[in-house]
Order: structure tokens, then C-alpha cells, then sequence
């Protein structure tokens, strides 16, 4: 049925029912796929039919899960691979060339920063950064070679926005690429097509599982541009593992409800640390006082359940915070079912300079929170009485 609506597609989107008759789809544990006779198999290999031939470019679970995160972002077409930072490096190899230019929110995932200063460099491509709460100054640092803009929006960790409805109209404008770290908000929340981003990446690892057991990547948007990230990813083999998709095919069916509990407990735990002794600032995308508070609400449903806030005291204090909680997970993921706290200055972001942290409001005492499902007055009394111990 062409007119199920998107979250009915992320729970009924399923790869070809076999003979078994499965409610479930089973999981492809095979390397390669076999034809009938030698002209199906050329005609395979020369794209004349649709069909699986090769476990590292296709699969039908890999397949499904590209199918569903395409419903719910509104897209042409989706592939998936084997973690987010795959997926996002295969979008700059597939699309750039030496002497491209590229322009980034200079709040970024630290592994995103380091291929783009460290590694892209190499092969003649550069990039510049520009800061999300300064609009104002993107349209300037745009170059004769600049070939694509990449953005988070919320950013990692400082939780700031890009207005998209803007940027789109400025990729158009200049006839660039514009490419939107999609993560934290999960199509559920935000939909960055729909405000003129040609591709959104995910980490499938956060979210889009939401209970920490497997990594992915997945890529959606148009259809050449796709098929581009499709065709370097089957010849340089970041593939998504059967398993891993299967697995992360099956979470997508209850992203939508998680999101929804996600957020109720952001919200009131951004509201509840507000004010709080101790706390010097908080952000969130849905608090009235966040900057860009009007932009939140303009693009996205609702604030989800990643939150900042600097504690007095800086380094030490932030690190005595993070010694003194007891239900809070000290561990390197995000959007769990289990509230995971993090202090980036000292950890995910450590490898950039103090003038970078600084720069995209990573302070000494700045502790990043993925708030989980856990029930939230447990949630409140844990950052509360670490709060007091610190």
C-alpha cells in the first residue's frame, strides 16, 4: 500500500517473504547470492535486473533497514553501512575531488573534524568552518570551489542549531551540496530534506537502536547522488553486517515511541537543572532560553534527549560530577534507552585544541547528557545528588 503513512512503513517494510512464510523477516547470513543460469547472473552484474549478487554491496536486510530510515526521511533512496563515520566518509569520497571545498558548522562530532582536517587534506580537499549561531557569516566563506556544506544540527556536544529552512534556500542559491548530520533529532523529530538538504546521514548506533548493542550507518536522499555513495561503498567495502542490520531494522519499528520518551525526559530534566545551584547555563532545543529556541521549533517536533550544562567550577568540578553519579553510564555512546553522561572536554573532544573547544562552547565544566527511558524522578535524583557530592 503506496499510502501507509511513514512510521507504518518503519514497522511494516519488510524484505521479500520467503517460502517459509515468516511474520518476522529471518536474517541473510550468506556471502554471495545464487542465479538460475549464466544470462540472469550477467544481467545481475549489468544492472539490467534487480537483484542481490554480493554480501559486501547487497543484502536483503541491509536492503530493508535502507528501505524504512528512506520512508521516514521523506527520500528518493538510502544505503546503509557499517557505522555512521562510514557512512559519512563515503559521502565525502563518493562526492568530492581533489581541489573541492567544503564548508562545515564548526561544531562537529570529533571524528567528523578529524577526516576533515586531517584526513580529506591528503587528497587536495579543504574545508572551512563557520559558526552555527552566526548565519551571517556562511554566505561569505562560501568559495568558487566550495562543493558542499556540512552541518549537525543539534550540534555535538553544545547542542546548537542550524536554521535549515536557511541554509537550504543558501545551498540552492550557490549551487552547492548541502549535507545535514541528522542524529540527534532521528527523522522522527526532524527532517532535513524537507527544508532542501539533498542527503542525511544517521549513526544507526544511537539512536536509530536506542539500546546500544550494534553499530550502523545509514545515508538517504536523491536518487544519483545515492547511487554515487552506493557504488564507492561496494567497491571500497564499508559494509553493514546482515546481523547488525537486521537487528537495527527490528529497533526502527519502536523508534518513533522511544523518541517521543526521549524527549519528555529531556525537557523536564533541562527545566529541573535550570536554576539548580551548581549549574551555571543549560541548553536544550526546546527551553525558551535557548538562542535559537524559535529555530527548534520551526523544524523540528520536538527537543529529544540529548541536553548540556555547565557546572561552577570547571574541569575538576565537571569530572567530580561525573565520579559522583551512580545510575548515570559513564560510556562512549548516546541516544540509549539508559542515560549515558559524558564530559567531551576531556574525552570526545580532547584531541582539539582549547581555542577549538572553546570556540563551539565546550568549556572546562560542560557535561553532556543522553537522557534514557529510565523512569525520570531516578533520572532527577541521580544528577541531583551528584550535583551536591561534587
Amino acid at each position: 500500500m503506496s499510502d501507509w503513512r511513514p512510521q507504518t512503513w518503519a514497522v511494516r517494510a519488510q524484505a521479500e517473504e520467503t517460502s517459509h512464510h515468516e511474520h518476522s523477516v529471518p536474517i541473510f547470513l550468506t556471502s554471495s547470492f545464487v542465479f538460475e543460469d549464466s544470462e540472469e547472473m550477467r544481467a545481475a552484474f549489468a544492472g539490467e535486473i534487480d537483484r542481490n549478487i554480493y554480501g559486501r554491496f547487497t543484502n536483503p536486510n541491509v536492503e530493508e533497514l535502507s528501505e524504512k530510515i528512506r520512508r521516514l526521511e521523506g527520500a528518493e533512496a538510502g544505503h546503509s553501512l557499517a557505522t555512521g563515520m562510514a557512512a559519512v566518509f563515503a559521502t565525502f569520497g563518493a562526492l568530492l575531488s581533489s581541489g573541492d571545498h567544503i564548508l562545515a558548522c564548526r561544531s562537529l562530532f570529533g571524528s567528523t573534524h578529524t577526516i576533515l582536517t586531517k584526513i580529506l587534506p591528503r587528497f587536495g580537499i579543504t574545508s572551512t568552518y563557520v559558526d552555527a549561531a552566526d548565519p551571517d557569516s556562511w554566505a561569505g566563506e562560501i568559495r568558487d570551489n566550495t562543493r558542499m556544506i556540512f552541518v549537525e544540527t543539534p550540534t555535538n556536544p553544545a547542542v546548537d542549531l542550524v536554521d535549515l529552512e536557511w541554509l537550504g534556500k543558501l545551498a540552492a542559491e550557490k549551487e552547492v551540496i548541502l549535507v545535514v548530520d541528522n542524529c540527534f533529532a532521528t527523522p522522527i523529530l526532524q527532517r532535513p530534506l524537507e527544508f532542501g538538504a539533498h542527503l542525511s546521514i544517521h549513526s544507526a548506533t544511537k539512536y536509530l537502536d536506542g539500546q546500544g548493542r550494534v553499530m550502523g550507518g545509514v545515508v538517504v536522499g536523491g536518487k544519483e547522488m545515492v547511487q554515487e555513495i552506493y557504488d564507492f561503498a561496494r567497491a571500497t567495502g564499508p559494509s553493514l553486517s546482515p546481523f547488525n542490520a537486521w537487528v537495527l531494522s527490528k529497533s526502527v519499528e519502536t523508534l518513533e515511541v522511544r523518541m517521543e520518551r526521549h524527549s519528555q525526559n529531556g525537557l523536564a530534566l533541562a527545566e529541573w537543572l535550570e536554576g539548580r545551584p551548581g549549574v551555571a547555563s543549560v541548553r536544550y532545543p526546546f527551553l525558551p532560553s535557548h538562542p535559537q529556541y524559535e529555530i527548534a521549533k520551526r523544524q523540528m517536533s520536538s527537543g529529544g534527549g540529548i541536553l548540556s550544562f555547565v557546572v561552577e567550577g570547571g574541569l575538576e568540578q565537571g569530572k567530580r560530577f561525573m565520579d559522583a553519579v551512580k545510575l548515570c553510564s559513564l560510556t562512549a555512546n548516546l541516544g540509549d534507552t539508559r542515560t549515558i553522561v559524558s564530559h567531551p572536554s576531556s574525552t570526545t573532544h580532547a584531541k582539539l585544541t582549547e581555542e577549538e573547544r572553546l570556540a563551539v562552547g565546550i568549556t572546562p565544566g560542560l557535561i553532556r547528557i543522553s537522557v534514557g527511558l529510565e523512569d525520570l524522578r531516578d533520572i532527577i535524583e541521580d544528577v541531583e545528588q551528584a550535583l551536591e557530592t561534587s
